[in-house]
Parts: C-alpha cells; sequence; structure tokens
C-alpha cells in the first residue's frame, strides 16, 4: 500500500478480516490485529501493542543519544513496556516501562537514564494527554518476568464497540 504524502502513516482494513488493518509505514507495511480470543485473526500486534512499541522505541532512542552526549559507555539494553487500563470514571490508561541493562549501572547513571527517559517525546505526548507512565530501571541478569497487561484482552475491543455506539 502507498503512503498519501501528506500522511506519516496509513491504515487500511484487511479484506474478510474482523480487525486485521495493514499500516503503511515509511520503510514497509506492518499488520495490526486482535487477538483469537476476541474474534481478532492474531495476525499482529494490537493498537495497545503498538502504541506500548512506540514508547519502547522511543526511549531507547533518547537514553542512547543521552548516553552518546554523556559520553557514557552504557551497557547493552532493551525496553519493556506494557499496557493497562486502570478503571475509574474515566478510566485512564497506564503504561509499565522497564528498562533492562545486561550490566551493572551505577545508581546514579540509572537514575539520570529513567530520567531521560521520561523526557522522550513519545513519553511527554502519553502523559499530556493524561495517561500514567510507570518507569523502571532493572539488570537483565537474573530474567526479570515477562510483563503482561493488567486488563483482559477483551477490554480493547469492548472499549472500541462502546465508542461506535456513540
Amino acid at each position: 500500500m502507498a503512503i498519501p504524502e501528506e500522511a506519516a502513516v496509513a491504515a487500511s482494513a484487511v479484506s474478510g478480516a474482523r480487525f486485521a488493518t495493514r499500516l503503511a509505514l515509511p520503510g514497509g507495511d506492518i499488520l495490526a490485529d486482535e487477538p483469537a480470543e476476541v474474534g481478532g485473526g492474531g495476525a499482529g500486534p494490537t493498537p495497545y501493542q503498538l502504541l506500548s512499541a512506540a514508547l519502547a522505541a522511543c526511549t531507547s532512542m533518547t537514553i542512547r543519544l543521552y548516553g552518546t552526549r554523556k559520553g557514557w559507555s552504557l551497557p547493552e539494553f532493551r525496553v519493556e513496556v506494557a499496557h493497562a487500563l486502570i478503571p475509574g470514571a474515566p478510566p485512564r490508561d497506564r503504561f509499565t516501562r522497564r528498562i533492562l541493562f545486561t550490566s551493572p549501572v551505577e545508581p546514579e547513571q540509572a537514575a539520570r537514564l529513567v530520567e531521560m527517559a521520561e523526557r522522550c517525546p513519545v513519553h511527554r505526548t502519553l502523559s499530556g494527554g493524561g495517561s500514567e507512565i510507570v518507569t523502571q530501571a532493572a539488570a537483565l541478569p537474573p530474567p526479570a518476568p515477562p510483563l503482561t497487561p493488567a486488563d483482559p484482552p477483551g477490554e480493547h475491543v469492548a472499549q472500541m464497540e462502546r465508542l461506535s455506539e456513540r
């Protein structure tokens, strides 16, 4: 699918699929979908996984840029992000983010990197809209337990259905 010149990304429904959506992006297309247990085909990440991926990517880029500017030799690291819907009126979004290092980082340096993570552009965008973003820094070994969304897979679909009724 070609991206219209005025769009950064373009989304189009995949024929015959309930939720599958082809996303045209610079660098190549990707497929978004919902899990099979909520009626999707499970053919790609969910919209909230894509949003979480944007936060993880921006965090990683910001930390690397900051480390380079400071002349720090950072160990390898990865950024994990999970989304959850926090009940309330209205419900709120929470993004839990972990920065996992392959070797120890000085506590002061880790604290500064967390501070920089909270300044990444996607973090600022999400937190400015009332979302809550929780950031954690940790060492990779031993492996940290995987992050899982706190809300059931069907909640995102239920939200879309409620909003489409208005």
